[in-house]
């Protein structure tokens, strides 16, 4: 067998021109996800950061499969996960939605380049990478990323809505001593995302141009998958992004 082993992997895969085999192919950069076209791509965004410096926001785009585009046309027996039709069409609108916001509304201030990558996570679902790179509003300052960025439970009675999807989506874990079985534990029994976060009265840029954003200890405690979780444990998030993306 380990003689024929050979010639049964080509009837396996299909092939039937002895000419054939053996023969190096190349894909060609005009196919999308290959080889050349990756690199190529890699290699015009390396060209952008050097021209324009450094990224200023790096933001996470998630398909939610609560959305009621993709609900409304699932049967009672149908999962998001196993309808990749249905979750792409619907995360992509939601992706021009929000470049249409980030470049045309402005809604972090004027953009000089823009790029981003859609990936799929390990459930089915998509995710993008937007990187936007602002040449007159870059973050200089605490207050600049304070304004963009929170990394705090809002107040339940003066923005419940808010309040309400802080709690349902960016609030990480519980993991640690609370939970040493959670996906985020490493091997050396630590959250890989360094959960907890310390906390903070003032955003600062760490060692490493990291911003370390204001997390202050006001005591408010919520409580999350059987645990009471503080401001340690905000995934940072944008407020207008959460409020709109979430909903629509």
């Amino acid at each position: 067998m380990d003689v024929l082993q050979g010639i049964i992997d080509i009837l396996r895969l299909g092939e039937r021109d002895a000419s054939n085999i053996g023969k190096r192919r190349f894909l060609s950069n005009s196919f999308i996800g290959g080889p050349r076209d990756m690199r190529q791509r890699y290699m015009d965004a390396i060209a952008l950061v050097q021209h324009f410096g450094k990224l200023d926001l790096f933001i996470t785009m998630t398909c939610n499969p609560s959305w009621p585009e993709i609900k409304e046309h699932l049967a009672s027996v149908d999962e998001a996960q196993n309808k990749p039709d249905l979750i792409s069409r619907v995360f992509r609108a939601k992706i021009e939605e929000l470049k249409i916001d980030i470049l045309k509304r402005s809604i972090f201030g004027k953009v000089a380049v823009f790029m981003y990558i859609v990936e799929f996570q390990k459930r089915g679902l998509p995710h993008a990478h937007l990187i936007i790179l602002t040449a007159e509003h870059k973050l200089l300052t605490s207050e600049a990323y304070d304004n963009i960025i929170n990394a705090e439970i809002p107040d339940k009675d003066v923005k419940s809505y808010l309040y309400f999807f802080v709690l349902k989506h960016v609030m990480h874990g519980p993991c640690g001593n609370l939970n040493p079985a959670s996906p985020c534990m490493n091997k050396y029994g630590c959250c890989k995302f360094n959960y907890p976060k310390s906390f903070v009265n003032h955003t600062s840029k760490g060692a490493d141009s990291y911003p370390i954003y204001k997390r202050r200890n006001t005591g408010v405690a919520v409580e999350i998958r059987g645990h009471y979780l503080k401001n340690s444990w905000v995934v940072p998030y944008n407020p207008f992004l959460l409020e709109n993306l979430i909903a629509i």
